[in-house]
């Protein structure tokens, strides 16, 4: 019999890093692929994001409605509860053999607390990693100990969820799943990615920026405080990708609504360009601006420059590639003087990468086939001697 491996994905951006793993489960004879859609994906104000699932050939097993439409902590904690009673239902329907889970966002949450009262082994992808600026980061953190079995993208942060008394034989340095994207994404040249945003874009920025959710009533000067900086650099267009659904989400993307159609000529925005085109906006773009942890993950695999503005991002590993700033308009101003300086660039191109080398779904899949459920849900603290 087939071992059935639950994937759950929540956001554009996970599935995006998902997508080679949940490829490699389907043509594997040994493991039956299942599909569980969530959150944004089934939002239109995020732009339905499930379709591409579909298009891309997979089967939804399971649509869980969970988001709220407010993004305050109040929306976001029932969001929360919706989503625990419909993953309860989900998996008592499919019964799979082990739930893989990516990340640290509140519909990830959801999906192991529900996984853990059901039984079910869980394998989660980037746990040990930090992000100090984030409610993200005690969720992460909670998932890895509700987790069995552990995909992290470094030595250092498999020490790190080992430090948390997990158990070493099960936490396992696999790279991450955003390098090997990369490397199996067609590379399109400058003028096939601008017909595919139909936007004349020659130098120009790509800039996500997402709440600070640790942070009270911050969006709306953060977000101000980034257009008046990009004002400065009128020489280069603007590329936006939404935020996504987190606390005060909306009121950053009401200000990026409101200066695309005040600059239509310099800018434009997206509720989500997709892998393709996103990976290729990084590949032809001056830099990445903003707190995207794909600013320190995949960009710094197109030798490309990232400046990274305040605390969202705080504690992860990171690249010479990255320009850490404070949000202040002098201060970002700064940065991006930085990131398109000939010299910096320059230096860059010789740079460490610090994610790994890109057969990371390949090494996932081992394990997901090979690893022993026997005993795997009583877990024992792993103490450091």
């Amino acid at each position: 019999m087939k071992r059935k491996i639950c994937v759950v994905t929540g956001t554009r951006a996970e599935y995006g890093l998902l997508y080679w793993l949940m490829d490699k489960i389907r043509k594997d004879t040994e493991l039956e692929l299942q599909v569980i859609v969530t959150g944004m994906h089934l939002s239109p104000e995020f732009g339905l994001t499930f379709q591409q699932i579909e298009k891309d050939g997979f089967v939804i097993d399971k649509k869980i409605d969970m988001l709220l439409s407010g993004d305050t902590p109040a929306a976001i904690t029932k969001s929360i509860g919706l989503g625990v009673i419909g993953f309860a239902d989900a998996y008592q329907e499919i019964e799979p053999d082990i739930v893989v889970v990516l990340g640290d966002r509140f519909e990830i949450l959801a999906a192991a607390q529900a996984a853990m009262v059901s039984r079910i082994p869980i394998a989660h992808i980037h746990g040990g990693e930090l992000t100090e600026g984030l409610i993200d980061d005690p969720i992460r953190h909670s998932i890895t100990k509700m987790s069995h079995i552990h995909f992290a993208a470094s030595d250092e942060y498999r020490r790190r969820i080992i430090q948390m008394g997990e158990q070493p034989d099960y936490v396992f340095n696999v790279g991450t799943l955003g390098i090997e994207g990369i490397k199996k994404t067609e590379v399109l040249s400058k003028e096939a990615f601008k017909e595919s945003i139909q936007f004349e874009v020659d130098k120009f920025f790509l800039i996500t920026l997402h709440p600070t959710t640790l942070e009270n009533s911050t969006a709306e000067q953060q977000i101000q405080t980034l257009l008046s900086a990009l004002d400065t650099f009128d020489d280069y267009k603007i590329v936006f990708t939404k935020t996504n659904a987190d606390t005060d989400g909306r009121i950053i993307n009401t200000y990026i609504e409101r200066y695309v159609q005040q600059n239509k000529e310099r800018s434009i925005v997206f509720d989500s360009l997709g892998q393709l085109r996103y990976l290729n906006a990084i590949q032809h773009c001056a830099a990445v601006i903003g707190n995207s942890s794909s600013g320190l993950v995949e960009v710094p695999v197109f030798l490309k420059p990232t400046v990274n503005i305040g605390d969202r991002q705080r504690g992860r590993l990171k690249a010479e590639s990255v320009i850490d700033c404070n949000f202040e308009k002098e201060d970002i101003i700064n940065a991006i003087s930085k990131s398109i300086d000939k010299v910096f660039l320059q230096k860059i191109q010789s740079m460490n990468q610090v994610y790994g080398e890109g057969n990371t779904s390949e090494q996932m899949v081992s394990v997901l086939k090979k690893i022993s459920l026997d005993s795997i849900l009583k877990k024992k603290f792993y103490d450091i001697e």
